[in-house]
């Protein structure tokens, strides 16, 4: 896949989108530990915003994983076969996890649906729970489509040669 094809830079924006999370995330953990520590002064919330606020960036670094292919790979069992059998089983990992990631969006999605309807918030600060949940919901989708299409993809490329 080249630099340019969109979902590697749907992918690369979601991890943009993360990483503005988090250092927004940082950013509040340094003002609540200052303020705590020489002004006596807190900021209400900071455990339940880090918690919300980490949830969604990591849903939001897991596109950039799937299309960087940066997910862990054990290849004990893997390592002495030949080319062609290690790139059926990644065309069945690939398609696996297009399934899986479709499953957590389905079910990210209903909860939201869910939460919104009950309206359920967060013990201090009342932060909707349908706002993380639909933005993990977000992510998970793009994940989705990457890892189908990097399934398509390795199917119609040609297998390599037994070795």
């Amino acid at each position: 896949m080249n630099q340019n094809h969109p979902l590697k830079r749907l992918a690369r924006l979601c991890s943009v989108i993360g990483g503005v999370i988090m250092v927004a995330l940082m950013l509040m953990t340094c003002y609540s530990v200052i303020g705590r520590n020489f002004f006596e002064q807190a900021l209400i919330g900071d455990f339940e915003l880090t918690a919300i606020a980490c949830g969604i960036a990591v849903a939001f670094f897991m596109p950039i994983c799937q299309i960087e292919r940066g997910n862990i790979i054990v290849d004990f069992f893997t390592a002495g076969r030949s080319a062609r059998f290690n790139h059926r089983l990644d065309r069945i990992g690939d398609a696996l996890m297009a399934v899986i990631f479709l499953l957590l969006a389905w079910r990210t999605g209903v909860a939201a649906v869910k939460a919104e309807e009950n309206m359920g918030t967060s013990m201090l600060l009342g932060f909707p729970d349908w706002i993380v949940l639909a933005g993990m919901t977000i992510p998970f989708v793009v994940t989705a489509v990457i890892a189908g299409f990097q399934a398509i993809e390795r199917f119609q490329a040609d297998e390599p040669e037994a070795q």
